[in-house]
C-alpha cells in the first residue's frame, strides 16, 4: 500500500459506517494544498482500493471502508459493570429493550 492509498484508508477510518465522496476524499486526505494543485488526485488511488477489496462503493461516486465481521457483529458491552450489576439484581427482563447502534467504532 502506497502513501496515497494510507491517506485514504486513515481519513475514511475517521467515517466507519458514511459513505464519503471522491471530492470531499481529495480535499480532505491529501490537504489542502495538495488539493489546489491537482483537485482530481483521488481518481486513480480510489478504484485500486476498490480492487483491492479495501473500500466499497455506493455506486453513486461515494466510498467507504469495508466493515470487517468483527466491526460488523460488535459484541454487545455494558456501559459499568456497576449497572450491570444493579440491573441483573434487580430481576427484570431485559430482553425486550431495543439495541442502539454505536456510530462511534474507533
Amino acid at each position: 500500500m502506497d502513501s496515497d492509498e494510507r491517506q485514504i484508508c486513515d481519513y475514511l477510518k475517521s467515517w466507519p459506517h458514511h459513505f464519503v465522496s471522491a471530492r470531499e476524499i481529495a480535499r480532505r486526505a491529501g490537504g489542502k494544498r495538495r488539493f489546489r494543485e491537482e483537485p482530481q488526485w483521488s481518481n486513480t488511488v480510489l478504484p485500486r482500493l476498490l480492487e483491492q477489496g479495501l473500500i466499497e462503493t455506493d455506486g453513486l461516486g461515494h466510498y467507504r471502508l469495508k466493515l470487517t465481521r468483527k466491526e460488523s457483529k460488535k459484541a454487545k458491552r455494558w456501559v459499568s459493570p456497576h449497572l450491570r450489576r444493579i440491573l441483573e439484581r434487580s430481576g427484570k427482563d431485559f430482553a425486550e429493550v431495543f439495541d442502539i447502534p454505536d456510530d462511534d467504532s474507533t
